[in-house]
């Protein structure tokens, strides 16, 4: 694996009225990739995942689901309550209005998606409609047994439809998403006639186990050292 350390450069931005983060390397980079947050939203993690990115070449640019609140300054239980609210058709196209900013503004020729755990759900859905994407990462994304209210789309039917070379984390703890609810998943990316699947398995892991807060539990800190140096390079393969 080909090590870069890139000088980069962050701040929030505003797209089309949208909060939004933005890391990139200095001078930018043709390598991009739209960040779909887990409930945290733009928590000082995600900022790190995005400065992890922007340091291996890439543009990244981190969608707000709650529009301002995050983990920095909001209890969980709250943004676990604006959880339930979030509109799927919504959250897409505040999604796609970032992927063009990518596209435009920003300079990118070349952009994939990277989501986790509500972001994961939504990073399969957008890799389903949207072709123009270089590959689909999604972290332990919250596709549960019975979905949720206000999960109207089939994320399952849209993993079907990626176009693009995918990736998926699963942790096989996950008490959220049964493992039948990932091997449907997999089956879908798995029956596809285009576009590599890179499937993985994180054995006693559990859900959200790439989340620092999480990392009191061993297996999921040592699931997440494993797994987040390959997704790097797997997003560098498919973006260059």
């Amino acid at each position: 694996m080909a090590q870069e350390n890139h000088e980069i450069s962050t701040s929030m931005v505003t797209v089309r009225e949208l909060n939004a983060y933005l890391a990139r390397p200095a001078g930018g980079s043709e390598r991009g990739m739209l960040l779909l947050p887990m409930v945290t939203g733009i928590g000082e993690q995600v900022r790190e995942f995005a400065a992890d990115l922007a340091r291996a070449g890439v543009t990244a640019l981190c969608w707000d689901p709650w529009h301002g609140p995050s983990t920095d300054d909001t209890p969980r239980e709250r943004l676990m309550e604006l959880l339930t609210q979030l509109d799927d058709e919504v959250a897409l196209a505040e999604a796609g209005q970032l992927l063009e900013h990518l596209f435009g503004e920003l300079g990118v020729t070349r952009a994939g998606v990277i989501g986790w755990c509500l972001g994961g759900r939504l990073a399969l859905i957008l890799g389903g409609r949207e072709r123009r994407l270089a590959n689909v990462v999604a972290y332990h994304p919250t596709v549960p047994g019975t979905p949720a209210p206000n999960h109207t789309l089939d994320a399952v039917e849209h993993t079907r439809r990626i176009a693009a070379p995918a990736m998926m984390l699963y942790p096989t703890a996950d008490t959220l998403v049964p493992w039948e609810s990932f091997a449907r998943l997999q089956e879908a990316l798995q029956s596809r006639a285009d576009g590599a699947s890179i499937v993985h398995t994180y054995p006693r892991a559990e859900h959200g186990f790439s989340d620092r807060s999480r990392h009191g539990n061993e297996v999921n800190a040592a699931a997440y050292a494993v797994s987040w140096p390959q997704v790097l390079e797997f997003v560098r393969a498919t973006t260059g």
